[in-house]
């Protein structure tokens, strides 16, 4: 599903900030992604999202090698990942139903489409009945599993999520974790980067630990 092929990422202020790193996430996998302050982490959610490209080496998403996508082809190419941020990016002007359903009106789909895929994803995330309540008025829980209803809602093959447990107490980051796994079971692969240690461990899935830029344990 995403291979990375001895990439490496330097910037001319501070020089390589990934050294030669390489893994491959099969279908259907859940891979936590850690390591120190400044290991790397961001870099290579930013590599997979196109938002930078590799000084070297070979990204292939989905059979598709990422450094013959041209700028144009880039909202394409996103459209095969699902998003989840720490601080959710809700948008709090608007209602569940409007945030989960941005994706689908960004892509064009019917309005039919779009009311059965919303609730669909919502249903899938526990907050089915709660399409027309704004964020602020929900837990931080139940935000986050707004924004994860969003990933889903145009069911992508791969999941990027950035320390989407950092503002949720234990139980609520298992409650997301459980979600998480929910997905893979229908081939959804995931990708997860946290410093969350003890709930890396409690996962038991396969981790990817950056050191300094390199890769030291998968």
């Amino acid at each position: 599903m995403l291979k990375f092929e001895q990439v490496t990422k330097r910037y001319p202020e501070t020089g390589d900030v990934l050294r030669n790193v390489s893994f491959h996430l099969k279908p259907g996998e859940i891979t936590f992604l850690t390591g120190h302050s400044g290991a790397g982490k961001s870099t290579i959610l930013k590599l997979i999202a196109l938002m930078e490209r590799c000084t070297r080496g070979e990204i292939v998403l989905d059979g598709q090698k990422l450094s013959t996508v041209n700028e144009r082809q880039v909202p394409y190419v996103r459209r095969k990942m699902g998003f989840i941020f720490q601080d959710y990016k809700l948008l709090q002007s608007r209602t569940v139903f409007d945030n989960v359903a941005l994706p689908l009106v960004i892509e064009g789909y019917g309005h039919h489409e779009i009311s059965r895929r919303v609730r669909a994803a919502l249903d899938k995330v526990g907050l089915l009945g709660k399409e027309k309540k704004f964020p602020l008025g929900l837990s931080g829980g139940e935000q986050q599993r707004v924004g994860i209803a969003r990933a889903v809602v145009n069911k992508p093959p791969l999941i990027i999520a950035d320390e989407p447990t950092g503002n949720l107490d234990p139980e609520l980051s298992a409650e997301i974790m459980l979600l998480f796994e929910q997905f893979q079971n229908v081939g959804v692969t995931t990708l997860i980067a946290s410093h969350d240690i003890s709930l890396i461990e409690r996962m038991h899935h396969r981790v990817l630990r950056l050191d300094h830029g390199q890769l030291v344990e998968s």
